[in-house]
């Protein structure tokens, strides 16, 4: 890794700070002031050259190694807001393009993708079918005469009243079993048969996220991302650094959530002494130190192995259920720090309490993660097997030089 990583991860940490933070109350309120600000953001952070840093050169961005990205994806966690106005937003939808779409949408999308001019979207989840099993998904895509013709319905479609185009989960291969019959499909958001029947609130939020009904989309068979039957194995090139970086935003949030709780603790007195001075909530701070940095770890070391090309599937679902109840814990402790305060919306945590509980849902629930993981590790003791050994794991990430 460079030097230059943590000069642009301070640089990224002072623009939210001092750029988004004071801001996000208006940024929430989703009307055509929101809308200028947060160009207004993007445009800055383009000026500032922290924009879009994920993304790969060619495509226009910054082309920042993996692994520092990783570094400076936590900062970028702090706020919900960041994202956007970092171009980060767009990576995995921007790297998918780039590696299987036709060559039609790639020169269509991927520059004003990367520049943040059009939005991106995704469907997959169904609202009438356990989700956590994507193999029951229910919406089909019929090939005839050179057209896709898609019917179905999702929702938790994020951004898809903003979006260009939304890529697709669907069913293509209606003879096949399992995984392999479904396939993904762009759909630009302008045609006539994707209609949006609502949107979702979640927890009290609006934040986005859409119910779509898929009536007769006809689109030609180039839409198609890579090779048919595919689908799930382009999402899972798409999920495993997807989830390492929600974990690294996770970890910003958390660290956000700490400083509150610490700094209010020095604001505060109770019966005569300062809240620092309370065993109870001196618990608060050590329980919560623990967790993020015991998290902070399993997640570098996730990132660490997606980075040397293994899939890491049972770190990343490690992470994945440690790092969402990291998350909710932190931030619980912070509102109970600020007592009735934390419950209103004059600090950030009322919102961020409840994204935190999102996370123990989105990109699967924490029960898959769980039983995947489980399963995965005792295969290694079947049959007398050489077991799974922690201490051989993290030798296998030393190099001679570094050991």
């Amino acid at each position: 890794m460079s030097n230059d990583w943590t000069k642009i991860r301070s640089k990224v940490k002072n623009f939210i700070e001092s750029e988004i933070y004071p801001i996000e109350n208006k940024l929430s309120e989703r009307n055509e002031e929101s809308s200028k600000l947060m160009s207004s953001l993007m445009n800055l952070a383009k000026e500032e050259k922290i924009w879009a840093l994920g993304h790969p050169k060619d495509i226009g961005g910054g082309g920042m190694p993996f692994m520092e990205y990783v570094y400076v994806n936590e900062v970028i966690g702090r706020s919900y807001f960041a994202m956007v106005a970092l171009g980060t937003h767009s990576l995995q939808d921007s790297i998918m393009l780039r590696e299987f779409a036709s060559e039609r949408w790639r020169e269509e999308y991927l520059e004003p993708l990367v520049q943040g001019e059009i939005f991106p979207s995704f469907g997959m989840t169904e609202p009438e079918i356990a989700s956590s099993d994507p193999t029951q998904l229910e919406t089909t895509a019929i090939l005839d005469n050179g057209k896709w013709k898609i019917n179905g319905r999702k929702w938790f479609t994020t951004g898809a009243a903003r979006a260009a185009y939304t890529t697709v989960m669907c069913k293509t291969e209606l003879d096949a079993s399992s995984h392999g019959a479904f396939s993904m499909i762009i759909v630009p958001t302008n045609n006539p048969g994707y209609k949006i029947i609502r949107e979702t609130p979640v927890l009290g939020i609006n934040g986005g996220h859409y119910e779509v009904e898929y009536d007769n989309v006809e689109v030609p068979e180039e839409n198609l991302l890579g090779p048919r039957g595919h689908g799930f194995l382009i999402a899972q090139k798409r999920l495993g650094p997807g989830r390492i970086f929600h974990c690294m935003r996770w970890l910003g949030q958390a660290q956000r959530a700490f400083d509150l709780m610490c700094a209010r603790m020095h604001e505060r007195e109770a019966f005569g002494t300062s809240l620092t001075k309370k065993q109870l909530l001196q618990k608060f701070v050590f329980d919560s130190a623990c967790e993020i940095q015991s998290s902070r770890h399993l997640t570098l070391d996730a990132a660490k192995r997606i980075d040397q090309g293994d899939d890491a599937r049972i770190e990343i679902g490690l992470i994945k259920v440690v790092g969402a109840q990291m998350l909710h814990n932190v931030i619980d402790r912070a509102i109970q720090v600020h007592g009735a305060k934390g419950l209103t919306d004059d600090t950030p945590l009322s919102l961020m309490y409840r994204h935190a509980r999102e996370a123990r849902i989105y990109d699967g629930p924490d029960e898959v993660h769980i039983q995947s993981v489980a399963k995965k590790v005792l295969k290694f003791y079947e049959n007398n097997g050489s077991g799974w050994d922690f201490g051989e794991r993290d030798a296998s990430l030393i190099s001679p030089v570094d050991g």
